[in-house]
């Protein structure tokens, strides 16, 4: 699509690719939450266009994909939705089917059940983006560990989604995924094993850390940063034994793997 890739009253032409991307997965510039918003307002003003004055800008395939692609990202924000028709004319047979026809106005009724209920929970989800987790100080949008950085991505997708204890639970269980990845990625058994010494399992991730700290951050005027990366080390996994976390709990969980990450991430550093 050409301008707002979707808004309807500025498309040009529709973007099968950029679709088809998002059925697939997250886009690198958009969020999820960015892109739902998005799509079930042009996928509902383009049902509604149809059904009721007509002037809608996609044909019934283009409809159908934009619908395809709204379920799947729906889907992966954890929000009900599972419209009755997959296009234009599936609809026009539902509409027919449930009193619609004849009426321009039962059309509406119709599309505000199951879009409105939709705009509400995905509005939620935005201002939850407010309470996004913390950013780093560094000005890179990732730390150069590939496993460690897709995690990252992952658990702050979770946790801005996250609602209920499940949910926060499973916060705290990617935090811990979080700090394995980063265990595997900081840790090199031909520099840092001490004579005698087997090498450590990948489940012994204080260890892992506690050995990258030692040799990063040597000497007594390192004592204080060396005491603050090891009790975030602590911190960060002690939500995953809580059966009851609240949004608060898991927040600073995470907050506290993002602060882990990028404090290693900078001992990387030769200087």
């Amino acid at each position: 699509m050409n301008g707002d890739p979707w808004s309807p009253t500025t498309v040009r032409s529709f973007d099968a690719s950029l679709v088809a991307s998002l059925r697939k997965g997250p886009l690198s510039d958009r969020t999820d939450v960015e892109a739902a918003i998005a799509l079930a307002a042009l996928v509902h003003d383009e049902l509604q266009a149809y059904g009721t004055g007509g002037g809608e800008s996609l044909n019934d395939g283009e409809l159908a994909s934009a619908l395809t692609a709204l379920r799947a990202v729906t889907k992966r924000l954890g929000v009900d939705f599972d419209p009755p028709y997959r296009n234009f004319s599936t609809f026009r047979s539902y509409w027919m089917r449930n009193d619609g026809y004849g009426s321009w106005q039962a059309r509406r009724d119709l599309l505000e059940q199951l879009f409105g209920p939709l705009h509400m929970t995905l509005m939620r989800l935005e201002e939850r983006i407010f309470d996004a987790l913390a950013d780093p100080v560094s000005p890179r949008s990732e730390v150069g560990w590939p496993a460690v950085d897709e995690e990252m991505r992952e658990l702050r997708r979770r946790f801005q989604t996250a609602t209920t204890p499940q949910d926060y639970r499973d916060v705290g269980n990617r935090c811990v995924t979080v700090t394995e990845m980063l265990g595997e990625a900081i840790y090199d058994p031909t520099t840092q094993l001490r004579p005698g010494e087997d090498p450590f399992k990948r489940g012994e991730t204080k260890k892992r850390f506690d050995r990258y700290i030692e040799m990063r951050l040597a000497g007594a005027e390192h004592a204080a940063a060396r005491s603050l990366a090891r009790s975030v080390v602590v911190f960060a996994q002690e939500i995953k034994h809580d059966t009851t976390p609240t949004r608060r709990e898991a927040g600073l969980a995470a907050d506290a793997v993002i602060l882990l990450v990028n404090i290693l991430r900078r001992l990387d550093q030769e200087l």
